[in-house]
């Protein structure tokens, strides 16, 4: 663990989910006076939901607007609902969240739903939901991809997700594991945790800062499973931490985060690639995910679990069989070293060094956001409806850089940087 997140200020748990929500608010979101908040969040995430509204009205949001979802509704579509209901999403609303984007409001996602809720529904039906979302939402999630917009991610225990964590304990107990595990890697349980993620941020900057200067034009993995050459999209860049957005606003989009990341070349992936985590996708599991590339395209996939969804997944386009970004986390991260799997990306992919299937983040190009889309393809930036993470890396793993002129220099060396 970080030293960031020791203290020696003892908090109420109700004081800390107020911090929790104060810091999404005021450095995640970096949200400005006047501005409205489009948030999103499940019935069971309404305690965490309800105090980042106030924060944000503190901050001097003009409107906060929040869309909830509920498992058990969730379940009710795949057991009563007709066979054509699965091609369907809802358009007008995804449409509507666009439209709230382009005006300026900000997005703030909670997450913390159910990892296995779907595991047992029809892999065709699920694959076939997604889709029809993926498609509805693309306009809007493009806002998103490109940073047009102040975003963030901050995630809520919620009973289910316990349970799958903490599968031996009473639900009480397993809920108050979850959120202590929260607080203590989205910094809330250090002394001053605005600060301390200032300092964290600092820290992504400066490594972001160094491999831009590197100017590597591939990266070599080789580790149990995996033997890997990805090579890097023409102008690409390391981000990392906080970012800028097409706005003007300072945010820091995901809350945890420990990596760095940039787009890949989608024509440029060459090997074999395996999981060392599951993966939760849309409430259902994917374990054991081993796959082959050739010329940035996968040609085989396997998975021990969930291989029919996986399969849905790469089915999606040919842009889901390509990868649209490339993050490199230490081993020592406090995620990893906490020594939990928390089925849920947004902790796990900060567990890991990790790759995405799908969309690139056009932020991750030299002037990626005045360039059209056939000049992002030239570059190598994919472009797909999906866009998943997935962790490759261990305490086993190691990362070469590949210089333009073809040398091959040490960056991470069993999991950490060299």
């Amino acid at each position: 663990m970080s030293t960031a997140t020791i203290t020696t200020v003892q908090r109420t748990h109700e004081q800390k989910l107020d911090l929790l929500a104060e810091v999404a608010v005021r450095v995640g979101l970096g949200l400005k006076t006047g501005q409205e908040l489009l948030m999103t969040a499940s019935l069971d995430a309404l305690p965490l939901a309800r105090r980042i509204t106030e924060q944000a009205y503190r901050a001097g949001a003009s409107l906060v607007t929040t869309l909830y979802t509920d498992d058990e509704a969730a379940l009710m579509r795949y057991r009563f609902a007709p066979d054509a209901s699965f091609d369907h999403a809802a358009k007008w609303l995804y449409d509507g969240m666009g439209a709230a984007f382009k005006s300026g409001a900000a997005r703030l996602a909670i997450t913390g739903g159910n990892p296995s809720l779907l595991s047992k529904e029809d892999p065709d039906k699920v694959g076939r939901a997604n889709r029809a979302v993926s498609q509805a939402y693309r306009p809007a999630l493009e806002l998103i991809t490109r940073h047009e917009i102040n975003w963030t991610i901050v995630a809520s225990a919620t009973p289910a997700w316990a349970a799958s964590m903490f599968p031996d304990d009473a639900p009480d107990a397993a809920l108050a594991k979850l959120w202590e595990a929260i607080f203590s890697t989205t910094r809330i349980n250090s002394d001053d945790p605005v600060s301390a993620w200032k300092t964290h941020d600092a820290t992504l900057q400066k490594r972001s800062a160094m491999l831009n200067e590197k100017r590597y034009s591939a990266l070599k993995y080789t580790g149990p499973g995996t033997d890997f050459l990805l090579g890097l999209a023409d102008d690409h860049l390391w981000l990392g931490g906080g970012t800028h957005a097409g706005n003007g606003l300072y945010c820091i989009p995901n809350m945890p985060t420990e990596e760095v990341f940039t787009t890949p070349h989608k024509d440029r992936a060459d090997g074999t690639v395996t999981a060392t985590k599951p993966l939760s996708h849309q409430g259902t599991m994917i374990e054991g995910i081993h796959v082959r590339f050739e010329k940035g395209r996968i040609v085989e996939a396997r998975a021990t679990r969930g291989q029919e969804v996986l399969q849905k997944l790469i089915d999606t386009d040919d842009g889901a069989r390509r990868l649209g970004e490339v993050a490199l986390v230490p081993h020592s991260s406090p995620i990893a070293a906490s020594g939990m799997l928390f089925l849920n990306t947004l902790f796990d992919e900060n567990a890991a060094s990790h790759i995405a299937l799908g969309q690139a983040y056009t932020s991750c190009l030299r002037d990626g956001d005045k360039l059209t889309p056939e000049q992002l393809a030239a570059k190598g930036a994919n472009d797909s409806l999906i866009h998943v993470d997935w962790m490759i890396g261990s305490g086993q793993l190691d990362i070469d850089g590949i210089t333009a002129t073809g040398a091959a220099e040490p960056l991470m060396r069993q999991g950490e940087w060299a």
